[in-house]
C-alpha cells in the first residue's frame, strides 16, 4: 500500500470518451483525487460517483481534479457517466496495472476460485506528484464531502498527511 510522501505512481489511461488522461499533464498545475471503485453501475459505486460529481465545483475551486478508476471499459464508464448525470472524469484500467501500483487490487480465493476485488480507496495528489493522503477501505457515503476538507487543508498546509484504514 502507498502511504503519505511518497509519489504518486505515473500512468496515462482512457476516459469515457476514449481520449488519453496523463496523471504527469498535472504537474506543478493542480492537486489531484483519485477514486478506485470496483465497477459502474453498482449501488455504491454509484452513490461514491454522484457525491464526487456533485462536489466537483467545489474541489475545482481548491486546484484539484477528481478522477474515478475501475477496470471497466471506455464503453462501460460513458454508459455509467451518461446515465447518472456524472461529470468526473472515470478512467479506465482493464487490464489493472494502475490499481496494483496503488496497491488496491488483490486477489483472493471465492469458491475455490481466484478473484481479483477491489479496495475502495482514495488518495489526495499535491501539485508536485506527491501522495498526500492514501485512504483504504472507504465508506462511500459521505466520503466525497470528507476529502473535500483534506483538499481544503492540503491548500491551507503543504505538510498536511493521513493515512487510513476505516475498519
Amino acid at each position: 500500500m502507498l502511504q503519505p510522501g511518497q509519489p504518486a505512481p505515473a500512468f496515462s489511461l482512457p476516459d469515457a470518451d476514449m481520449e488519453t488522461f496523463n496523471l504527469k499533464s498535472l504537474h506543478g498545475k493542480q492537486h489531484a483525487v483519485i477514486f478506485f471503485y470496483p465497477k459502474d453501475g453498482t449501488p455504491y459505486c454509484t452513490r461514491e460517483a454522484i457525491e464526487f460529481s456533485d462536489h466537483e465545483t467545489e474541489f475545482n475551486d481548491h486546484g484539484c481534479v477528481i478522477l474515478g478508476i475501475s477496470r471497466d471499459d471506455c464503453l462501460a464508464h460513458a454508459e455509467f457517466r451518461d446515465k447518472n448525470g456524472l461529470s468526473v472524469r472515470l478512467l479506465s484500467d482493464v487490464d489493472g496495472k494502475v490499481g496494483h501500483q496503488y496497491g488496491v487490487y488483490h486477489y483472493c480465493e471465492r469458491d475455490g476460485q481466484r478473484k481479483l476485488t477491489v479496495l475502495r480507496s482514495t488518495f489526495v495528489i499535491d501539485k508536485q506528484g506527491i501522495i498526500r493522503h492514501a485512504l483504504y477501505e472507504v465508506p462511500p457515503k459521505g466520503h466525497a464531502a470528507e476529502v473535500f476538507q483534506l483538499v481544503k487543508q492540503l491548500n491551507g498546509s503543504r505538510h498536511s498527511c493521513k493515512s487510513q484504514k476505516t475498519p
